[in-house]
Order: structure tokens, then sequence, then C-alpha cells
């Protein structure tokens, strides 16, 4: 087995079946390193939350069915204390519909050309994937808030999404070859994986430019992107002088500046900047607080509690589009660790710091269209 290392204080929660999946996953033949973050939850086969280190051969399905899948960060020209929420909840319509402008010449900008999966182009998706309106709550690193152009008076948006159907696909076929069992990194089927992620990559990243686009121009705003971070991918790392591969499945990087951890829709988000040298955790952080609860089991928990309307307002004041009821329950923020651990786990570690915190203000997941 190889090196295995969970990040995690006594006060995060740590499902068992996740430290099985990530310990078995370690087993695999070339794992060197398995890395466990604080927000590791069980996924389906392999941990949510955790990043793998292999040596002479790479495993796609570590990462996932949405290859490419981030945050990306904007401060935008809306001022904090002219913003009207609930006009802006009112203009935010038909981002699930398809995008009718030039898709072609948007992903040109990307280095890439437009393919079939391309009406997917600027939507959001499900799951935990989201685009939220945000204000500067505390800034706890004057200087580093600076340096990135921030303006503490005006709002912020973080888009979460990634390649959407396009990974999947692209899991599906490597799968339909190769199973679960990997692929020897000097082989043909090695270097035609890798040539597809990297168009996944470059989709999911135009993907959340035009998403943010979509969002701003809709609430009648502007933006700058401050940074846009990958946590699904395998990328190839020089590990003790050895050519190795290194997977992220849900595990932001921390050999890429800032970096913005989101909490659930009902708690404040984190810019934090990577500290040290990163080796034991192996060069990756967590990429959002992780889920407590699965989704069935939210949804079982929470719908005799809650109506649906009740969960469209949050403790901290911000507002939840979210027209699909399952999904409103299962991305409830009960069903989320607490992302004050989750960070304060990474600070207690000595691998990030805090740059500032903040508070959400609209977050949207899908309109009926």
């Amino acid at each position: 087995m190889s090196d295995v290392k969970i990040i995690a204080g006594p006060k995060t929660w740590i499902e068992g079946d996740a430290v099985q999946q990530l310990k078995k996953t370690a087993e695999l033949p070339g794992m060197v390193r398995a890395v466990g973050m604080p927000d590791l939850h069980p996924g389906r086969g392999t941990p949510v939350g955790a990043a793998f280190v292999s040596k002479g051969r790479f495993y796609p399905h570590l990462v996932g069915n949405d290859i490419g899948c981030g945050t990306g960060l904007w401060q935008t020209d809306i001022e904090k204390r002219k913003a009207k929420r609930d006009k802006m909840v009112s203009r935010l319509e038909g981002l699930d519909l398809p995008w009718d402008g030039d898709t072609s010449g948007w992903l040109a900008g990307y280095q890439i050309e437009a393919e079939g999966a391309d009406r997917a182009l600027g939507t959001i998706g499900g799951g935990n994937h989201f685009a939220e309106l945000q204000s500067v709550e505390r800034i706890t690193d004057a200087s580093a808030f600076a340096a990135l152009g921030l303006d503490e008076k005006r709002l912020c948006l973080l888009v979460h999404s990634g390649s959407r159907g396009y990974g999947e696909a692209v899991l599906r076929a490597h799968t339909a070859r190769f199973g679960g069992n990997g692929v020897d990194d000097t082989s043909e089927a090695a270097e035609d994986y890798l040539k597809e992620q990297q168009y996944g990559l470059r989709w999911a990243e135009a993907n959340r430019a035009l998403i943010a686009r979509r969002f701003l121009d809709a609430v009648r705003g502007d933006g700058r992107r401050v940074l846009d971070v990958c946590h699904n991918s395998v990328t190839e790392a020089m590990v003790d002088g050895c050519r190795c591969w290194l997977h992220r499945k849900g595990a932001a990087p921390a050999d890429r500046g800032p970096i913005a951890i989101p909490g659930s829709r009902g708690s404040f988000s984190y810019l934090v900047a990577p500290l040290g040298d990163q080796t034991s955790n192996a060069w990756s952080l967590a990429h959002g607080a992780g889920r407590k609860w699965g989704r069935a089991d939210a949804k079982g928990r929470l719908d005799r509690r809650f109506a649906p309307k009740d969960l469209e307002r949050t403790e901290l004041g911000s507002y939840v589009i979210c027209e699909d009821k399952s999904l409103l329950y299962e991305e409830a923020p009960q069903a989320y660790k607490n992302i004050e651990s989750v960070v304060g786990d990474l600070v207690n570690e000595t691998i990030v710091s805090v740059i500032a915190v903040f508070r959400p203000i609209i977050t949207y997941k899908v309109r009926r269209t």
C-alpha cells in the first residue's frame, strides 16, 4: 500500500466509508501516495476530496465523470451598497437554456474547436454546481486581497461547474475498454486520454467564464476574472525526482496561487493562499465543505422538517434559486460539513492562510424553463 494520510482535526466528521475507499484506492498498482482532505466523503467507489500520486500508470476513473470541474472567481462592478437583491433575482432567468451566441468563437478563445456537446456551453448543470453572488464579509490579509485587485465595496461572483456531458462521455468510453485498471503511461491509450482531458479542461474553463458572463449580463453588471482552478484532473508531476501522476478528485490545486473554497449555499466561502512546499498534502487542498449526508439521505432527513420555500432563504440572509425540489433538499446546507472546520484544519496544518471570507447573497442553481 502507498503512503496514506488524512488531513482532518477531531471536530471534522470523516465518514468511515470514505476512509475505506481512500485506503482501497491506495492499493492500486503504482500508487505511491494517497491524501484525504478535510472535505473527504464517499464517492462512487472512490472518495471525493482526495489526491493520489501514482508512478508508471494513471487512473482516469479517479478523475471521474466531470473532467475539469472547478471554480472561478470574478470581481464585479456591482456596488454592495447599491445592490438590489430582489431585483437581481427576478432578472436571473434563461441561464439554463442554450446560449444563443457564437459558441465556436467563444471556444476559440480557449484554443479549442466546437464539438457536439456545445449546446450545454454556458449552463451550470446539476448536483452541487452553482453560480453565487457574494459580498466581502471580512478581510484577514489586506495586502494579498489588494494584490488580487479585489474591492471590498463591490460584489464578487463565484462559479462552480465543469465540462458537463463531455467528461461523462470520455469516462464511459474509457471504462468500457479498461474498467478501473488504469493505463500504462507510455501507452497510446494514455496519450489519447490526456488529449481528451486537455480538451475537457479548456471546455470547462470556457464554460465557467460564459456562465459568469450570462449571469452578470442578466443582473446588468460586468466583471473581471480573478482566478480559475480545476479540482478534477490528472497531471504529470515530479515527485522525489521521479515522473509521477497527480490525480485530484475534488481536490483543489495548491500550486496555482490563491484558491476559493466554497461552503454550502448557506455558509461562508473562503479565499485562501497556499503555504509551504505542499509535499505532505500532495500539492492539493480541500475544494469545498464536503458532504456530510448522501443525497437520498439528505432528502429523507429534511423534507418532513422543511417546506421548499423554507430552503430558499438561508440563515445568512441569502436567496437560493433552485426550482428543482429534489435538488433543493439534496443540496441543503445541513447536508454539508462545517466549512469553518474544514478551512480550520488546513490552517492548523499550516498549508494555507486565509485572505478573505465571503457571504452569499444569491445562489443560482436551476430555474425551470
